[in-house]
């Protein structure tokens, strides 16, 4: 890339950032909503269902706009899309000021939603607008780049937000403090994420982004659904964000439980953050094939994963979280070096292994049990890792005139967040935590035949992502 497009590139990655915190704060509000306000585990589960239902319904309106009036990113620019929906999200973290002041669950949701109406917008500029700087073999590895820091968001989040709700890292302070917390305390780092919204908001608006419109006017018709790879993404999207959420949003409630650990949500965090922290791992391991690094590549893209886990570990110390129990964790780490090196960073065969990876994790945390099943389920964030950029790459190959349309239709199916984290937690309180897992199975189960029909259909219509790459 040039260096122009090396800083367009750091800027728009900032947004990322603050995706992934806020979405791995949720794990958080869960914890405590369940609590204070007696949920539960499908009603603690609206968190989960208030923030992904907002990208599903703010695409959906980004969608009929486009197709009706025109697409609006076209009249106002990227940049300005960007910036609109920073100060969205803003608005809705400010909400939880007065909803937590009167500890409105329903108001509080609606603040969560808010936020997520603006990441929406956020999402359906960003995604391809990182692709687009540089070549479109290489757009799923920069998408891993800037997943990269917003796995960064989502590693420390939970410990921060818990800091910054509990106000202590001592964990028996933390469980003496939780039983008499009152709610309102979580517009705390919801009013510090606020502020820091508005900060990007203008570091964008005064940023010098190169322009990227698609000029192509596009009548209304359905044929942006005539591409297979589109329709069949569509459903990867809501397959794979509905397991990525799903597998870690219960899973503070599975380690409470006694014939698991045992452990009470305020000292379960550093679980979450591991979960979050694995996708780091992955997503720093695929964007090293941005970087031209020639015969060191491979060397480099084995020991990447080590470096992100050590990472993890010296947040943890800092935080005071049991660290010799993370490091239990570090085989699987070594996994994940050499699947992504046997997928020899082909998108189609990369994410037909990760998804294989995922179902035997998840039905490895179903059949056993105790510690080494939460460790199962942990591991599964290392293979959703690089799912989002190879499905998104993938599913926008080829539409031309549609790729916006395209986008907008993928970052609606983050619904699957909703509906499969609710869908979870339903079917836990009929049949138990550990029976509610083969959901996500299922997911990933759909993932390895997208991984395999896409990349067919592609080379059917003349594209061939795989071809040369990585060789």
């Amino acid at each position: 890339m040039s260096t122009h497009h090396n800083r367009s590139l750091a800027t728009l990655i900032t947004v990322f950032f603050f995706w992934g915190f806020v979405a791995a704060s949720n794990t958080i509000l869960i914890g405590i909503f369940k609590e204070k306000f007696d949920l539960s585990q499908a009603q603690s589960q609206l968190v989960e269902v208030a923030f992904y239902c907002a990208y599903f319904v703010g695409s959906l309106i980004y969608f009929f706009w486009s197709v009706f009036l025109g697409d609006p990113l076209n009249k106002i620019g990227y940049k300005k899309g960007l910036v609109s929906g920073l100060l969205v999200s803003a608005a809705g973290s400010f909400g939880f000021i007065p909803a937590a002041g009167m500890g409105s669950f329903p108001l509080m949701l609606a603040s969560l939603f808010t936020v997520g109406l603006g990441f929406a917008l956020q999402q359906i500029v960003a995604n391809p607008y990182v692709m687009a700087l540089g070549s479109p073999e290489k757009g799923a590895h920069r998408v891993s780049l800037a997943g990269g820091v917003n796995s960064f968001g989502t590693t420390i989040a939970p410990l921060l937000v818990g800091l910054a709700i509990y106000g202590t890292i001592d964990e028996e302070t933390k469980k003496a403090i939780a039983e008499i917390l009152p709610v309102s305390s979580v517009r705390i780092p919801y009013t510090i994420l606020g502020f820091a919204f508005l900060a990007v908001a203008a570091l964008i608006g005064f940023s010098k982004l190169p322009t990227l419109q698609k000029k192509e006017q596009t009548e209304f018709s359905v044929g942006v659904f005539k591409y297979p790879q589109l329709v069949m993404g569509m459903l990867a999207i809501f397959a794979y964000v509905g397991a990525e959420v799903s597998v870690q949003s219960n899973l503070q409630a599975y380690i409470a439980l006694p014939e698991v650990m045992g452990l009470p949500k305020e000292q379960s965090g550093y679980f979450i953050s591991l979960y979050w922290g694995s996708l780091m791992i992955g997503r720093w391991t695929q964007s090293v094939s941005v970087f031209n690094l020639g015969r060191a590549k491979k060397p480099v893209t084995f020991l990447v994963p080590f470096v992100a886990f050590g990472v993890i570990l010296a947040v943890n110390y800092v935080l005071k979280s049991p660290v010799d129990q993370l490091l239990l964790y570090t085989p699987a780490v070594g996994i994940l070096s050499g699947m992504y090196l046997l997928g020899n960073e082909k998108p189609g065969r990369t994410l037909l292994i990760f998804a294989l990876c995922a179902m035997v994790s998840v039905a490895l945390g179903i059949f056993t049990a105790g510690r080494l099943s939460v460790y199962c389920f942990v591991s599964a964030g290392l293979f959703c890792s690089i799912m989002w950029p190879c499905i998104f790459s993938l599913s926008l190959a080829g539409l031309g005139q549609y790729t916006n349309q395209g986008s907008s239709l993928l970052v609606m199916m983050i619904l699957g967040g909703a509906v499969v984290s609710y869908s979870q937690g339903y079917l836990a309180d009929l049949a138990g935590l550990r029976i509610s897992y083969l959901l996500p199975l299922l997911c990933f189960a759909y993932l390895t035949v997208y991984a395999v029909a896409v990349p067919a259909s592609l080379r059917r219509q003349g594209i061939d992502y795989d071809a040369g790459v990585g060789e």
